[in-house]
């Protein structure tokens, strides 16, 4: 274990719900709100998610009036495991709340006594909604299943497996793997969420995605077929130029102050086909960074499927098994988020212990002669 004070803390917050407290969850928000506005944190009574807020309000609990009566049904509130992994004071492994850890958060007597919303099963049906607010027509009215975080979802919707792991690419690069244990990345580079089965989601997201490809295009002034076109005309590793793609900062690995860097130009190679190269390879070499971690977990990587808006780009397409080091399965564009929802309801009305099978098109596999020397280019100039 590190001998930084800091990075000590994170391991052990790591080792106790999953996840290090980075600014994206639930605690380190809260913790915001405690230190810069304190009265509105004394005022808390109970912290739960949107969609936690959703099924409650859909279910007809909460205020009726600016002057609400006594006891609004806040005990009603519930969650599911996935939205919970992300609040950073839930232990995945238990199925328990860490009050301990909200502590650290705020004020000690609101981290007791603040309602916390009840954790569900994977199929375990919510509340059944307000008849005034959805499902009057529904016989025996509508059900609210758990719901869920959007990977979660997104991963239902796959049909993702144990061995699964899926890349997708949109404004961010999300790698995500179902896992039959718990996820614990002392590096803090993975969150260790759990799933919408029952299993784990241990995922590594970087900040630049697919706009890594916007990035070039602009720079190069052509479409997302000129670049592929011009990337085409390149070789593996781009004749040597390198992009390392952290634009806006970056989150796998946590460079917050980065910027992005082109690396090993010289007057031979500094040509518009080895630019496009260079910025379609970085992309997928900051993909194979987050695979690379999920490895380092013990994670058994059998099947990789690309989604998102990035997995249109034909450069994508053409370039991704042969740096990934793997062959990719790439579904048929659709909303998956949505799918997995449907699914869950499915589930949910079915009442049985394993997911209903819902088949996934699978467009095509992407296959290619690997180039491991693409991603050892990418890692030297990466440092």
């Amino acid at each position: 274990m590190s001998e930084d004070p800091t990075q000590r803390g994170r391991q052990r917050w790591v080792q106790a719900v999953g996840s290090s407290p980075v600014a994206s969850l639930t605690i380190t928000k809260l913790a915001w709100v405690a230190e810069h506005e304190p009265a509105n944190a004394e005022r808390i009574a109970a912290i739960c998610l949107p969609h936690d807020w959703l099924s409650w309000r859909i279910a007809g609990h909460g205020p009726q009036s600016s002057q609400p009566p006594a006891g609004v049904g806040l005990d009603a509130l519930c969650t599911d495991r996935s939205d919970a992994s992300g609040t950073g004071y839930f232990d995945s492994t238990t199925n328990s709340y860490r009050r301990d850890l909200l502590a650290h958060a705020l004020p000690a007597h609101i981290s007791q006594e603040a309602v916390l919303p009840r954790v569900l099963g994977p199929y375990e049906v919510a509340a059944t909604a307000d008849p005034a607010i959805a499902g009057a027509d529904v016989p025996g009215g509508c059900i609210i299943a758990p719901g869920g975080g959007d990977n979660a979802m997104a991963a239902l919707g796959l049909s993702m497996q144990v061995g699964d792991v899926s890349i997708s690419l949109g404004t961010s690069g999300v790698a995500a793997a179902v896992s039959p244990v718990p996820a614990f990345d002392m590096s803090a580079a993975v969150t260790g969420f759990a799933d919408a089965t029952g299993h784990w989601l241990p995922l590594a997201c970087t900040l630049n995605g697919s706009r890594i490809l916007d990035a070039g295009r602009a720079a190069l002034g052509v479409d997302y077929d000129g670049l592929a076109q011009l990337a085409s005309q390149s070789t593996p590793g781009a004749a040597g130029v390198t992009l390392i793609p952290y634009f806006d900062g970056e989150r796998t690995p946590n460079r917050p102050d980065a910027h992005a860097q082109l690396e090993g130009m010289t007057l031979a190679n500094t040509q518009r086909e080895h630019l496009a190269r260079a910025f379609v390879e970085g992309l997928l070499c900051s993909q194979r960074d987050c695979l690379e971690l999920l490895k380092q977990l013990g994670t058994d990587i059998k099947r990789v499927l690309l989604v998102g808006g990035g997995a249109k780009s034909e450069a994508v397409r053409a370039y991704a098994p042969s740096i990934l080091g793997i062959d990719i399965e790439l579904p048929r564009i659709d909303e998956y988020v949505a799918i997995g929802a449907a699914r869950q309801a499915a589930w949910a009305l079915s009442d049985r212990a394993e997911p209903p099978s819902w088949p996934v098109d699978i467009e095509t596999t992407l296959t290619a002669p690997p180039t491991p020397e693409v991603y050892e280019q990418y890692v030297r100039w990466r440092g």
